[in-house]
């Protein structure tokens, strides 16, 4: 079968553009990949083409219109998922315009494609002691409990991404002064995020249990399963999942309905920044392009912004006395009121 100019394209975009020219993560390949999965089962399924004759001048900007608004109808997709399935499309088309400058026209036709306003969702987050609540329940009396606790304690103290826990490996930890661990973020960008020895004692405990101090150990998942392969991003999600349900039942008023492993990340950014520290070390903490990304902490957090107008606020308005105050005569007519 002889192959068309949509499979081949979309095979070098994948496989080589992205990786190569773009140097783009895994993960962010990974992303693409399936967009790209949805489009095709979109055609097949609402403009019955089969994939094996799909060809690029099938997809026009109506066509991938149409897939964003079956992503929201069929899928039930947000706005959010829309947009990151829509910036995959772009950067496609986007290589095309270079690949097959013939068809410029209709591929900027797509890229004029504007992302959707969505709803920004308020930041989730835990107060410290719904964090020392959730750190209560692993049960270190077994050995995924351990693991468990030491992981989660982990992902909080450096705020890490779920992704880049699961990515993590033992020789990622400098367990020396001064305590630091490399965290491998999005795009492939490393950064270096100070520990404290509390936890140095929890993560030794823990990598001494498993053989991860050996040399040889260095390059193996930091935390894996029962059969040694690394936690995914699902296997961690689910971790969680089961100690919130717990604490939620031991004290429902310090965990909220919605917590998710990036929760944590939320958690440590937001009380770094009760501590008093500079937004900019918290952009380099949490290993952030811009501080204006950061910035949203500082907009969440809303006992700072109370101290904040109370320490400026002036009282403007003359306070007035009541009549009744100084006056015996009226305060004696009050009185004879029953």
């Amino acid at each position: 079968m002889k192959p068309t100019d949509f499979s081949r394209n979309l095979t070098n975009f994948l496989s080589k553009y992205l990786p190569g020219e773009r140097g783009m993560s895994a993960n962010t390949i990974y992303s693409y990949k399936f967009t790209f999965i949805l489009f095709i089962s979109f055609i097949e399924q609402q403009k019955k083409i089969n994939v094996s004759k799909l060809e690029l001048k099938d997809i026009t900007k109506g066509c991938v219109v149409e897939f964003l608004d079956w992503l929201q109808s069929e899928r039930k997709c947000s706005d959010a998922t829309r947009n990151v399935r829509l910036g995959a499309i772009h950067s496609f088309f986007h290589f095309l315009q270079y690949q097959h400058p013939e068809n410029l026209i209709e591929w900027q036709r797509i890229l004029s494609i504007k992302v959707k306003k969505s709803k920004k969702e308020a930041i989730n987050y835990l107060s410290i002691d719904g964090i020392k609540l959730l750190l209560e329940q692993p049960i270190t009396s077994t050995h995924k409990g351990r693991r468990d606790l030491a992981m989660l304690a982990l992902m909080y103290d450096c705020a890490a991404r779920v992704q880049e826990i699961s990515d993590l490996k033992p020789s990622s930890i400098r367990l020396h002064k001064p305590f630091t661990i490399k965290i491998i973020g999005k795009g492939n960008k490393a950064r270096i995020v100070p520990l404290m020895e509390e936890e140095i004692v929890h993560i030794r405990r823990y990598m001494t249990e498993n053989n991860l101090l050996e040399v040889h150990s260095g390059m193996n998942p930091l935390f894996c399963n029962s059969r040694k392969e690394k936690l995914t991003r699902a296997g961690i999600n689910c971790i969680l999942k089961k100690y919130v349900t717990a604490a939620r039942k031991k004290n429902p008023c310090l965990i909220p309905e919605r917590i998710s492993c990036h929760s944590l990340r939320h958690s440590k950014a937001m009380h770094l920044l009760q501590a008093g520290v500079n937004l900019v070390y918290i952009r380099d903490f949490l290993g952030h392009e811009s501080v204006q990304t950061t910035e949203i902490y500082a907009r969440a957090d809303s006992k700072q912004k109370r101290e904040a107008i109370e320490k400026a606020y002036v009282n403007l308005i003359k306070k007035e006395t009541p009549d009744w105050i100084g006056n015996d005569n009226l305060l004696e007519w009050l009185k004879s009121f029953k």
